[in-house]
């Protein structure tokens, strides 16, 4: 765990790229595999990101028990290097992601990304009180997660601003560009803002004209290199260096990625593979990608090298 405030780690969040590990699984049974996993964040811990939040989407947290994602953040936090923030997850319903929170708490986390309740649509009052009550167990900083069931109105994330001293961010996976310009005209520099659409690195480039700094990049994963150059190019406003990447390799890989529901999750293990680091299957629901598929991938990835 890092010294940070929330206010702290929030601005931290929003400086540089953000790394959302995969969890490693056995291919045997699909256990957690802790050993691989701490090596993994170990490796990736080399490079330069702005936090790590572990057990995320693309950690597979909705195929994780709660002991798995207790275990799995305290291993992040014991792995990743010295002043790295560790943001763990919460989710469900609001009793169980208290609980999840307090977990977060005693794994050593640095804060918190509040995924949607499971399944219910609800009112905006609702989400509200959701989000709240969730801020209120914790004196982590909380970063609300807007997407699918659970997708926050502007007023809905300002009034909670007000009210809730450590939420520190909002993470948009939903690409509306009318409700982000609102939120921002309303919160400015209040809070911070993370593009958390599947591959994120497509949005970057107009969201970052909206206030939106920082990304969750699921590509770091596997070419870090790669997914640090590509936000160095969008924050420095490189456009044609933005669109070669984007025509080189970002574009194409979300073509194999759309092949199927939940491969934004799949390919990124595939390509964990592809480049010597494997990381296990996808537990199910998700489904691995075919082999004519990750072959595709594996030429894609090697093309970045010609």
């Amino acid at each position: 765990m890092t010294d940070h405030t929330p206010a702290e780690l929030g601005r931290r969040l929003g400086s540089g790229l953000l790394s959302f590990p995969v969890t490693h699984f056995r291919p045997d049974d699909l256990s957690f595999d802790e050993d691989a996993y701490r090596e993994n964040i170990a490796r990736l811990g080399k490079y330069d990101v702005a936090g790590l939040f572990a057990a995320g989407g693309t950690g597979e947290f909705f195929s994780l028990s709660p002991a798995e994602v207790e275990r799995a953040v305290a291993a992040a936090v014991e792995s990743a290097p010295a002043g790295t923030p560790v943001i763990a997850p919460a989710g469900y319903g609001t009793a169980t992601a208290v609980e999840y929170a307090k977990a977060a708490e005693r794994a050593g986390a640095d804060g918190l990304l509040l995924f949607p309740p499971y399944l219910t649509e609800a009112p905006q009052d609702g989400l509200a009180a959701h989000a709240e009550a969730v801020c209120r167990a914790t004196g982590l900083g909380v970063i609300v997660y807007s997407r699918a069931n659970a997708v926050y109105a502007p007023d809905t994330v300002a009034r909670l601003a007000e009210r809730c001293p450590n939420l520190i961010g909002f993470k948009d996976g939903v690409g509306d560009i009318d409700p982000l310009t609102r939120l921002y005209a309303r919160t400015g520099d209040r809070l911070t803002y993370i593009g958390g659409l599947p591959t994120a690195e497509t949005y970057a480039p107009p969201l970052l004209e909206l206030g939106v700094t920082t990304y969750s990049s699921a590509l770091f994963n596997f070419l870090p290199e790669f997914a640090l150059s590509f936000y160095a190019a969008v924050r420095e406003r490189r456009h044609a260096d933005v669109r070669r990447m984007l025509d080189d390799f970002v574009l194409p890989y979300t073509r194999i990625r759309d092949r199927k529901q939940g491969y934004a999750v799949s390919i990124v293990k595939a390509g964990m593979t592809v480049t010597g680091h494997p990381a296990g299957p996808v537990r199910p629901p998700l489904t691995d990608l075919e082999p004519a598929e990750l072959e595709q991938l594996a030429a894609l990835i090697q093309g970045l090298d010609g």
